[in-house]
C-alpha cells in the first residue's frame, strides 16, 4: 500500500467530513448507472423505467435520420477532429453545420464548441475581451442564470452584479447608475432550466432600447422547443433583432452534444479570436457537427414533434395545477414541483422509481434552499397513457 503524506492526510479528513455533512443534510450526490433503451425508457437494475428527467425533448438522440448522419460521419472522417479548429479540426462537416444553425436561427453566423457550457464561457469571454477595448465593461446576470454562466463571468474578473430573478426594475436602476463609457452586458436565459419560467425578453428588450446593453440570452432549454421549427424563444416573440448574442446547445433537444454561439459574423469573428474556450478546445467530432445539422432537418421535416411536446406540457401542468401541487408559471415542458424539504423530495423521488417512473430530485446548490423539487422533464415521445400515468402516481404528493 502507498504512503500517504500529512498533507494528503489533511485534506482526505476534511472531504470526509463535508460529505458526511452533506449525507446528513441529505445533499450527498451519487451517480446512478442507467442503460438507454430508447428515446423515453432506461434500464435500471432489471427495471425498464420511462424516463421522465432527460432534456431529450423531441426525441432525437434515436432519431434514424440522425443515428445515420452520425455513422456517415464516422465512416468517411473517422471519429475525432484531432486538433482545435484553428490548427487542423475545423473540417466540412463543421463549417457546414455552423451554416445551417446560423441560417435556422435566423442569425448571420455560428460557432460550435464542444458543450453548451462552452458555448457560453467563450462567448462570456468574448464580451470582457471587448469591454477591455473600450472602456471596460460590467456584466448584469440574473439571478437563476446557469451555473455556466456566473462561472465565466467570474472567470473574467471584471465587475459584475446580479440581479434578482426576472425584476427588471433593479435591472433598470443598475443600468442608470452605469459608468459612462463602460459595456454593460446583460446576462440571462429564454427559458429557465430549473423552474421552466420564460424570460420578459419584450421587456428586456425595451430596456436594451434604451440603454444600448449587450444582451446574451442563453436558449439551451428553448431550443428545439420553441420558434418556428424549434429556432428558438427571440423568433418566437418576433424580438431576433434585439437579441445581440445567442447560445445554444446541442444536447438536448437536438439529441446530440456540443453548443453553439450564434450572433453577428463580427463577434463570432471576435470569438474565434478572443474566446479562450474555444480557442483552446480541441473540436468536436464531424460527426457530432453532422448529427446536429440532421437534427435541424428533422426539426424542418418533423413540426409535429415541437407541437406535440408544447400540446403534452400545457395538458400536464393543467393536471398538477388541478391537483393543487406547487409548480412555477410558465408553458416549458420542465415541470418542477416544489416540494421544499430535501428529505421530502427524495422519497417522491424514490416512490416515483417504484412506479414505473425516472424523476429525479432537484436539491441546493442546483437550486436555492427552500425550493428542492422533482423535476418533470417531458419529451414529444413519451405516449399519452405514459403521461397519463405519471400524473396518477403524482396525485400522493397532493
Amino acid at each position: 500500500m502507498s504512503q500517504t503524506t500529512p498533507e494528503q492526510t489533511a485534506w482526505s479528513r476534511h472531504v470526509a467530513a463535508d460529505l458526511q455533512r452533506l449525507a446528513a443534510s441529505h445533499l450527498y450526490r451519487r451517480r446512478r448507472t442507467f442503460d438507454p433503451v430508447d428515446a423515453t425508457h432506461v434500464r435500471w437494475n432489471d427495471r425498464t423505467l420511462v424516463n421522465f428527467a432527460s432534456n431529450n425533448y423531441l426525441g432525437l438522440s434515436h432519431h434514424p435520420a440522425v443515428r445515420a448522419a452520425v455513422e456517415r460521419a464516422v465512416s468517411q472522417s473517422g471519429f475525432g477532429s484531432g486538433a482545435a479548429p484553428l490548427i487542423s479540426g475545423y473540417s466540412v462537416a463543421h463549417s457546414s453545420a455552423e451554416k445551417a444553425i446560423a441560417q435556422w436561427k435566423r442569425t448571420e453566423a455560428a460557432v460550435l464548441l464542444p458543450s453548451g457550457y462552452q458555448a457560453n464561457v467563450a462567448a462570456i469571454q468574448t464580451c470582457a475581451a471587448i469591454g477591455k477595448l473600450g472602456g471596460g465593461v460590467r456584466f448584469l446576470v440574473d439571478k437563476l442564470a446557469h451555473a455556466s454562466l456566473i462561472d465565466a463571468i467570474r472567470g473574467t474578473g471584471q465587475p459584475f452584479r446580479v440581479f434578482p430573478h426576472q425584476h427588471l426594475g433593479k435591472l433598470k436602476r443598475l443600468l442608470e447608475e452605469a459608468d459612462a463609457g463602460e459595456l454593460q452586458v446583460v446576462v440571462t436565459e429564454s427559458i429557465f432550466s430549473m423552474d421552466g419560467d420564460a424570460v420578459d425578453l419584450d421587456g428586456i428588450c425595451q430596456l436594451r432600447n434604451r440603454y444600448g446593453f449587450l444582451l446574451v440570452l442563453d436558449e439551451a432549454h428553448a431550443t428545439g422547443v420553441y420558434g418556428p421549427n424549434g429556432s428558438g424563444l427571440t423568433n418566437e416573440l418576433g424580438l431576433r433583432e434585439h437579441v445581440d448574442v445567442s447560445t445554444i446547445t446541442l444536447s438536448k433537444a437536438l439529441g446530440g452534444i456540443g453548443g453553439a454561439v450564434c450572433g453577428a459574423a463580427l463577434f463570432c469573428d471576435a470569438l474565434v479570436n478572443y474566446g479562450r474556450a474555444y480557442l483552446f478546445s480541441t473540436a468536436v467530432p464531424p460527426a457530432v457537427a453532422a448529427a446536429g445539422e440532421a437534427a435541424i432537418d428533422v426539426l424542418l421535416s418533423e413540426p409535429a414533434r415541437q407541437a406535440r411536446l408544447r400540446k403534452n406540457a400545457l395538458w400536464v401542468r393543467q393536471k398538477l395545477h388541478e391537483m393543487s401541487l406547487n409548480i412555477p408559471p410558465g408553458d416549458s415542458p420542465i415541470i418542477p414541483i416544489i416540494l421544499e424539504e430535501e428529505r421530502k423530495a427524495i422519497a417522491a423521488s424514490e416512490k416515483m422509481m417504484e412506479a414505473g417512473f425516472l424523476v429525479p430530485p432537484i436539491r441546493p446548490p442546483t437550486v436555492p434552499r427552500g425550493s428542492t423539487r422533482l423535476r418533470i422533464t417531458l419529451s414529444s415521445e413519451h405516449t399519452m397513457d405514459e403521461i397519463e400515468s405519471l400524473v396518477r402516481a403524482l396525485a400522493c404528493l397532493a
